[in-house]
């Protein structure tokens, strides 16, 4: 789920950052210019893990700060094709769920990828039946176990609709078909039963 990345980069440094020294400034500068941001097909910018490497400290001609060349190593959300997570329902509609791992919230699952069965009810609210003829609902803030199918990097809008959602710069879908995803709380009976079995 976090990996780290390494990375190169000329970095202007401000001048009322000189005073301070000179690693300091420059860890401050890296977290203003990559902390909370998305980077193509690396993932979302955690934190400044470490600084690897400092260079030069130039002044080019116009410029009133120094430039260093800085090698470091990002921390990076960036989960991987299969991998199980667990989040929180924070809305849906009718192409999915939307799903929230509190620091991160661009996740989808949509219906197609749902277990089979599971289907619109008359609220909106989706829910599963199941072979007994229960209707299992799918609710806001239920914890949910999903397996990560794909991640995608949309390209920046050039123009976008007043009525169009937040421009996503990374957007994971998930899925909950198959044994052991979905809810929580569908599986905790049998999780329970199984210790039990265990201790016996």
């Amino acid at each position: 789920m976090f990996v780290l990345s390494q990375i190169e980069h000329n970095l202007p440094m401000p001048p009322h950052l000189l005073s301070r020294p000179l690693v300091d400034a420059i860890k401050t500068e890296l977290e203003r210019l990559f902390l909370d941001k998305v980077i193509t097909n690396l993932g979302l910018c955690v934190s400044v893990y470490d600084i690897l490497a400092v260079e030069g400290g130039f002044i080019f001609p116009g410029e009133g700060c120094s430039t260093y060349k800085v090698s470091f190593r990002l921390l990076m959300f960036r989960p991987f094709i299969g991998e199980v997570l667990v989040g929180k329902i924070s809305g849906y509609d009718e192409k999915g769920l939307q799903v929230s791992l509190d620091f991160f919230s661009d996740i989808c699952i949509p219906g197609h990828l749902m277990q089979y069965g599971t289907v619109r009810g008359e609220d909106g609210r989706w829910m599963l039946k199941t072979d007994d003829g229960d209707e299992l609902y799918l609710d806001i803030d239920d914890e949910i176990r999903f397996l990560v199918s794909g991640i995608k990097y949309p390209p920046i809008p050039v123009e976008q609709k007043e009525d169009d959602k937040p421009f996503a710069p990374m957007q994971i879908i998930g899925s909950i078909k198959g044994d052991g995803l979905g809810l929580l709380a569908w599986w905790a009976a049998d999780e329970e039963e199984a210790e039990e079995e265990e201790e016996q």
